[in-house]
């Protein structure tokens, strides 16, 4: 009996937790949503009681301010021209490299998917200026291709796509080949079709990551290519600065990565389980 009621207490301690942590992470979603129906005069006045969380007096007048101006739809279809096309090119460059580091033997293997691991911890301001230079002396500068050529490639979901092939049985792979498939064809027609999930997975991380840009695009991109982040950082520096139409556009921005993950997430929860853990 002691043992029943010590398993009640800790899932009820567990989904307390769960729900003070779901409550805390949702609130200043929550928050913003619910501001961006507001006049901006009720969302100051309102930030000091739980009306700050209810849409009281809610309109899309906001929402109608801020597509008026067009800037922000603008900037939005060029982060998801771009990261679009960025993610599409990363996920086959990518899963590629992993399936050969995973499934292939080849002289310093080892050694090149180590080096891999340890790029991952370099940051992206350390390596910002010659990257910079070399954009450029190619020429690239406010274009979109300075915005996806330097982050096709990405060390951390080569690693992500090698864990996740490793575990691929190799009696699957050898019987293609004993029938005639090369390592390329065998890829394609095997190991891409069992590997939704860590594709799923990559996809997610790498728009998320991407969708938030702001360091590099601010270098690279002129007014015709700028990014969705850069379009929200001019409403809060032109002047007159009006929140309501401010919470708007960021309630727009967000929706992109919300829908993206509620349609993926089953499929990204069971990547990161069976790509992050094995050796």
């Amino acid at each position: 009996m002691g043992i029943k009621k010590s398993r009640l207490l800790n899932r009820i301690l567990m989904y307390t937790l769960n729900i003070f942590l779901a409550v805390v992470f949702l609130a200043p979603l929550v928050w913003m949503v619910v501001s961006s129906v507001k006049p901006e005069v009720n969302i100051f006045a309102d930030m000091t009681s739980v009306r700050a969380f209810l849409p009281i007096s809610g309109s899309l007048d906001n929402y109608q301010s801020i597509l008026e101006k067009g800037e922000i739809v603008r900037t939005m279809l060029n982060s998801l021209y771009y990261v679009t096309i960025m993610i599409g090119l990363g996920l086959i460059v990518n899963s590629m490299c992993g399936f050969a580091l995973a499934k292939l033997q080849f002289r310093g293997r080892d050694f090149l998917f180590s080096l891999i691991v340890a790029l991952i911890i370099i940051p992206l301001e350390s390596i910002i200026l010659p990257l910079y230079f070399m954009i450029f002396k190619f020429k690239m500068l406010n274009t979109f291709s300075a915005l996806i050529a330097p982050f096709t490639a990405n060390c951390f979901s080569i690693f992500l796509f090698r864990q996740f092939f490793v575990d691929i049985p190799d009696s699957l792979l050898e019987a293609a080949y004993i029938d005639g498939a090369s390592p390329l064809k065998a890829f394609f027609k095997i190991v891409l079709p069992l590997s939704f999930p860590v594709y799923a997975t990559v996809l997610i991380l790498q728009f998320i990551e991407h969708w938030g840009d702001f360091l590099w695009p601010v270098l690279v991109t002129d007014d015709r290519t700028k990014t969705v982040q850069l379009g929200l950082q001019t409403l809060f520096t032109a002047p007159p600065v009006h929140y309501g139409p401010i919470f708007a556009a960021l309630t727009l921005s967000t929706l992109p990565v919300v829908v993206m993950f509620i349609f993926f997430q089953k499929y990204y929860v069971q990547g990161i389980a069976q790509s992050g853990i094995k050796g």
